[in-house]
């Protein structure tokens, strides 16, 4: 596949070369000459010094035949600007912008693109480790508004149904529970005993009241 990487910061580089070490073929653009120069040396794509916004950047570049493009800059504005021009003029079928400051998230979500939001994700992360590293996070959703959360199952929920322990909770949905190392279908009368791993997807809002229903043995 060809795709484009628009930004040769610290993602952008390792964007483009990992999507070289997989065999697609990319197309790094950067008005910074050192900053394609920080690519691995092992990187054997092609890469563009220049503005990408200067009329026909893109186009002289083959933009017509990306199979994607991701806008990586550290700027959200040009993240934005460049990722709706392949999208809406040049009809690239996959498009993700990269979101620096969490307070463009909502201008860059408005152009109904893929958004990468590393920033606000790495702060819940580290909020989630900080509050209970004992609820591991196995998946995170967007930009981490919901998550897969595995965690196991306290002796004051033994023997007590599923379904008490989420109700009244409609912010954190089961996904699967293993026991003895085989995992099922978990529903609201799924008895539960103590080590089993519990996999459910939900919002921090809903992990947080899970978190403190199995400490208490309560319902919230």
């Amino acid at each position: 596949m060809n795709f484009f990487v628009i930004g040769c910061g610290r993602v952008g580089s390792e964007l483009a070369f990992r999507l070289y070490k997989n065999g697609h073929k990319v197309v790094v653009i950067d008005k910074n000459r050192e900053a394609l120069n920080g690519l691995p040396s092992e990187f054997r794509g092609r890469t563009i010094e220049g503005d990408v916004l200067v009329e026909q950047m893109l186009e002289r570049a083959g933009i017509s035949e990306a199979d994607g493009l991701a806008a990586v800059t550290n700027s959200d504005t040009l993240n934005a600007v460049v990722a709706h021009i392949a999208h809406v003029v040049y009809k690239v079928p996959i498009v993700v912008a990269r979101n620096y400051d969490p307070a463009m998230l909502p201008v860059l979500e408005a152009f109904g693109h893929q958004v990468v939001s590393s920033t606000s994700w790495g702060a819940q992360r580290i909020q989630e480790l900080l509050v209970d590293p004992s609820f591991r996070t196995l998946f995170s959703a967007g930009n981490g508004e919901v998550e897969v959360y595995e965690m196991m199952i306290s002796p004051a929920w033994d023997e007590k149904p599923l379904g008490e322990l989420l109700r009244d909770n409609p912010d954190c949905l089961p996904v699967a529970l293993t026991r003895a190392g085989r995992a099922l279908l978990p529903n609201t009368e799924t008895v539960l005993q103590a080590g089993d791993l519990l996999n459910v997807s939900a919002t921090f809002a809903g992990i947080k009241t899970l978190r403190s229903q199995l400490v208490s043995g309560k319902e919230a």
